[in-house]
């Protein structure tokens, strides 16, 4: 089989687990560049992963046999760099967030869409076991409707991570707690109880950390599909604890915790999956977990790419969990209650 031929941007913290993952997907996939500006991570990058280096975006760009750019450089960058992607006709696997606000990510969608390429979005809690398994009980209809979704990211990052230049700001990340850290289990909460219609809460900046983003938001939420719910996300919460989802419907209720699922139905039957080694990060080190969920994004990317069909996530999916942190973080400013942008009531 003809390996899928990909290069990457960005060889900073969010890399490794990328890098151990293709290096596992070598059967498949061969990397032929690796990219970042600075010469001294590039070397650091070489001295830990056997893939070639280069320096310069234009060497990937004109490299014809190049069929995908696998990007993991800060958030502000990745608009500009996936519409230079497109222009040479790459396919792009894109790391969260799509970019620092929505209309920057909505031109990033909107490019690959035009350009006909694949985009894929990092959003790796999607490709959990216990995730996976809740979404295909909600489809069977076992559990009957969704009432209720309570979400809870509780976790902990220390100031020294908000210390390192432009972390934790506009500018650079885009926001604090919900787009840097909760987008992952707000996505995953999307994709399992549907879109939100209408939030109501609280953001701020507690005295835990000194950041020009929120690190704590409180808020409720009406589902398109009538159901209500609560969203609870910090990063003040030492020394930090598994993301949960608890789904209350109509034929029993459903916990995820982390990696963990526990679902019991008012008749008595249960299905669990115990916690595995995949949870992490969420404590003072962010990359603190193994790299099997990535590997899986990068392998659902690749087959997409072969298949001719979406990825798991696409732009557009992305997007939806970016417009409901818009309207969280609107309601948190305003107290007021705020709409989500295309979701339908």
């Amino acid at each position: 089989m003809k390996k899928t031929r990909i290069a990457i941007v960005g060889l900073g913290m969010a890399v490794t687990p990328h890098a151990r993952g293709l290096m596992d997907l070598s059967d498949r996939v061969e990397v032929i560049h690796a990219f970042a500006p600075s010469e001294a991570r590039r070397r650091a990058f070489g001295e830990k992963f056997p893939f070639p280096l280069c320096d310069s975006l234009d060497t990937i760009l004109n490299d014809g046999s190049v069929e995908a750019v696998a990007v993991f450089t800060p958030a502000n960058t990745h608009r500009d760099i996936a519409i230079r992607c497109t222009g040479a006709g790459k396919h792009v696997l894109m790391e969260k967030p799509l970019d620092i606000t929505t209309a920057r990510a909505e031109a990033l969608v909107a490019a690959c869409r035009k350009a006909g390429v694949k985009l894929g979005v990092v959003l790796q809690h999607r490709f959990r076991p216990a995730g996976v398994k809740l979404a295909e009980i909600l489809a069977s209809g076992e559990l009957g409707a969704i009432v209720g979704c309570s979400t809870v990211i509780r976790l902990w990052r220390p100031q020294s991570y908000y210390d390192e230049p432009g972390r934790g700001s506009f500018a650079r990340d885009g926001g604090g707690v919900l787009i840097s850290q909760g987008i992952h289990t707000l996505d995953l909460m999307l994709s399992l109880a549907g879109p939100i219609a209408e939030v109501r809460g609280f953001a701020a900046t507690t005295p835990v950390h000194s950041m020009e983003t929120e690190d704590m938001v409180c808020a409720a939420a009406r589902f398109a599909n009538g159901a209500f719910g609560t969203i609870d996300a910090t990063t003040a919460a030492y020394p930090g604890f598994p993301e949960e989802i608890v789904l209350t419907c109509t034929k029993g209720t459903a916990l995820l915790r982390g990696t963990e699922l526990l679902v019991q139905f008012q008749n008595g039957r249960k299905i669990a999956i115990e916690p595995d080694r995949s949870a992490g990060g969420t404590g003072a080190d962010p990359m603190a977990f193994p790299h099997d969920h990535h590997r899986a994004v990068m392998a659902d990317f690749v087959e997409a790419i072969r298949a001719g069909r979406e990825p798991k996530v696409t732009g557009e999916e992305a997007l939806k969990v970016h417009r409901l942190i818009d309207a969280l973080v609107e309601a948190g400013r305003s107290s007021g209650s705020i709409r989500v942008a295309g979701a339908e009531a």
